[in-house]
This record gives structure tokens, sequence and C-alpha cells, in this order.
């Protein structure tokens, strides 16, 4: 159906173009403005088709600040479907782009920074993932083994009680509002850092607090997953002193 309408789109501009040649014509041979102003209608009904779906160059009117790969983004994450693919381009049915827009802005999600997000997580798991496994592998073969290699193992360390981790939660949550981190840090359900980024104005930051920022994100997602992995719980942190959110 969607490309029908491209096609049949693409073959009315040039009939009109056609038509719109034919007034050198003489006048018997030109053709009658009943004519062409069916030929307008139907180009505009046609038009009207084709305005209900989304170019991937679009999709920025609707997601604030976003710009790159939130078509993918959005079939792989929110499994949209309502799309077609001419070409090398994709077509999004506008309503549903809308939609989805609206609902995003009701649960207070900016796209742009969910994205982020979700890239900076998957970072994380798999540094964690490369630090548990420590895999190495040969580039000609999987794997080479010398003969003798055996009875060689470990056993996995003691580990700390979850109140040392809880402990250490603690003081990084002093540290958060001891030097106001949450001017420079965003915190996502209670148990996840990120360092808020501005482009155009990241080189002005000082270096000092770069680095106390990047380590405190890094330290508080280190701690939260030890934690899960004792607990299988995750920490809550609400970046709000008791007595502020009691004022609230």
């Amino acid at each position: 159906m969607e490309k029908q309408i491209l096609d049949e789109l693409k073959e009315l501009r040039m009939a009109l173009v056609k038509l719109v040649g034919t007034t050198y014509l003489p006048k018997s041979k030109q053709l009658s403005p009943n004519v062409l102003d069916k030929a307008a209608d139907e180009f505009k009904k046609l038009q009207k088709q084709s305005d209900a779906w989304v170019t991937e160059y679009d999709l920025y009117k609707y997601f604030k600040d976003s710009h790159y790969g939130v078509g993918k983004f959005i079939r792989e994450e929110f499994k949209f479907t309502n799309f077609f693919i001419k070409g090398k381009s994709h077509y999004y049915n506008r309503v549903d782009i809308q939609a989805l827009a609206k609902e995003l802005k009701a649960r207070n999600v900016n796209l742009k920074r969910y994205m982020e997000l979700k890239a900076d997580r998957e970072n994380f798991n798999k540094k964690i993932a490369s630090a548990l496994s420590n895999k190495k592998q040969h580039k000609n073969r999987p794997y080479l083994l010398e003969e003798d290699l055996s009875d060689i193992n470990t056993s996995n360390p003691p580990r700390p009680s979850a109140e040392i981790i809880k402990e250490d939660l603690k003081r990084l949550e002093e540290e958060f509002f001891e030097y106001k981190l949450e001017e420079y840090i965003d915190i996502y359900k209670g148990n996840y850092a990120m360092v808020k980024f501005e482009y155009h104005f990241s080189k002005y930051m000082k270096s000092e607090i770069k680095s106390r920022t990047k380590k405190w994100c890094e330290n508080f997602n280190y701690a939260n997953k030890a934690l899960e992995l004792l607990t299988s719980k995750k920490s809550n942190f609400i970046p709000v002193k008791d007595e502020e959110r009691y004022q609230l």
C-alpha cells in the first residue's frame, strides 16, 4: 500500500508536468479545465496520503534533541512496527510516531537521554562480564592448550557482607551531597548513575569536577552491582536530602 502511494504520487507529478506543458498547443489540443481540476484533486489526495508517513530524517521533530539512530532504536527497543522501507529509507506512520512521542513525554522520558542510558548500561555490563570471564581468544584458533596443562583451579575468595557494601553506598551518598554532585550527575531508578553531559560546554568544566563525577558514578554503579549479586536486590538512593524531601 505504502509503495503504491509513493509510486502513484511520482507518476501523478510527472503527469502534471506534462499537462502544464500542453498550454503551448492549440486550444483544440489542450486538455480541458475539468481534466486538469480532476488531476489536481487526485494529486492533493495522494499528497495527503504521503504526508501520513515520516522519514528517518524527520524524527527529530518529534523527539527532542534526538538525531542519530532514533529510528533503529524505537524499532528495536519499543518494537515499533508501523513502518515500511523504500530503497535505503525507512518511513514511519506519523500518527503512531506522535502517539509514541506523547506517551514518552507523559512518562517524563527524554528519548535522547534514554538512548544514552541504555548504551552506557550495556557498556558497563560488558565491562563487568569481561572482568568476570577474563576470556582470551587466539586470533587464528579458538583455543590452544599445552599437553601438560591440568590441575589448575581456584575458588572464589570470601565475599564481603552486604553491610559493608551498604556502608560504602552510604559514604558515596554523603559525598554526593557534600560536593553537590546532583548538579553534575543523574540518578536513575535509585541505583544507576550517569554524568550529565552537554557537548558545547564540556571543555569548560574543571578537570577536578570531571574526575570526581566520573569516579563517583563508577564507584556507585560498582557498589550497586555488587549488592545486587549478593542480595538480588538493588539500592534506592533518592538524590534529595531528608530535610528537603520533607519540605517537598
